[in-house]
């Protein structure tokens, strides 16, 4: 299998450093470049050719958000992904309005960071935890006029009962701390719900899911 090739963007060199050699203790994963700013990552994006360009949103000269909406005009085939501190509304929309094929917070575990970058170069794209109740949420309110029956359809795909309330409160907005509280269970085993209710509906995040559930009434 050939090599996902990854450039990253970081004003902070320490930081930079600690994701590449996480990144590199996996054998399919080669960082080929770094960057501090926006523009070199644009350049470095541009003479590499990386398949994923790993950008911070707040950096010096241009900002990571800046940086993925001109990343066509530089490589058109190279992805951008966000990797932020920040869960804010404003820059995860932001970042989808730049076209960036997900949105890591980096809070994120090596096994999702790492299992995110495999699905977005296969051409998927990602976003964790809160940030895909956030798209979630925004898929919804942009479409008032879908109205949930009170009767759920018959179910294709085998959801037990415990993965049709998860999914409930996912539409409902609901973030997996929440229903991890209401269930007294953690949040890790919300995650494998929440996984498992996606392989089922044959989705790869949030937004999918949720739309798939609305449109065919699941729940």
């Amino acid at each position: 299998m050939d090599k996902i090739n990854i450039v990253l963007a970081d004003d902070h060199v320490l930081v930079r450093k600690g994701i590449k050699a996480m990144l590199e203790s996996e054998a399919d994963i080669n960082v080929i470049g770094e960057a501090g700013n926006g523009n070199e990552a644009l350049e470095s994006a541009r003479s590499l050719k990386p398949d994923i360009l790993v950008l911070d949103i707040r950096m010096p000269e241009m900002t990571g958000l800046e940086a993925a909406a001109r990343l066509k005009q530089y490589a058109p085939d190279t992805k951008a992904v966000i990797l932020s501190m920040h869960d804010s509304e404003e820059y995860v929309l932001q970042a989808l309005d730049a076209g960036a094929y997900g949105y890591l917070l980096k809070d994120t575990d090596k096994h999702e960071f790492v299992k995110a970058l495999k699905q977005i170069h296969g051409g998927s794209k990602y976003f964790s935890g809160a940030v895909s109740n956030i798209l979630a949420n925004q898929l919804l309110n942009a479409k008032p006029h879908v109205v949930r029956n009170t009767a759920p359809a018959e179910d294709p795909y085998r959801l037990t009962r415990r993965e049709k309330e998860i999914l409930r409160m996912v539409i409902d907005g609901k973030h997996n701390k929440e229903i991890a509280d209401t269930f007294s269970k953690s949040v890790r085993t919300i995650e494998t719900h929440r996984f498992n209710i996606m392989k089922k509906l044959d989705v790869n995040n949030a937004i999918d899911m949720v739309n798939k559930a609305v449109k065919e009434n699941l729940v």
